[in-house]
């Protein structure tokens, strides 16, 4: 099945005109992480910064340069918690959303 569409171009335009999509992808993103799935948690991250934030301004408000989040932020990535932390902290911010983590009991 051949795809009309760049999934990734998909996503982006998705997520610059539904807030609540953009949410959603953080959400997940927290998710993931939180559950030891960074390698999924890192490529959510990369497609939120690349639809909201981008990586320039990314780069601006970590002050961390543009090519290292990119790196943190690939397939194999290995970001340090203050990198992860200030990367949601920047998404976190330009959605205008806060964290609020709940333990819930596994199925």
């Amino acid at each position: 099945m051949v795809l009309t569409r760049d999934f990734k171009e998909t996503v982006k335009e998705r997520a610059a005109r539904d807030p609540s999509f953009s949410r959603a992808m953080l959400d997940e993103a927290a998710t993931a992480f939180l559950n030891g799935e960074p390698h999924v948690a890192r490529l959510i991250l990369r497609d939120l910064v690349n639809a909201s934030v981008g990586f320039e301004q990314l780069a601006t408000e970590t002050k961390r340069p543009s090519k290292s989040l990119h790196r943190m932020l690939s397939e194999n990535g290995n970001p340090s918690m203050d990198n992860l932390a200030a990367i949601f902290g920047a998404v976190r911010k330009k959605l205008g959303v806060a964290f609020e983590a709940h333990a819930v009991e596994a199925a």
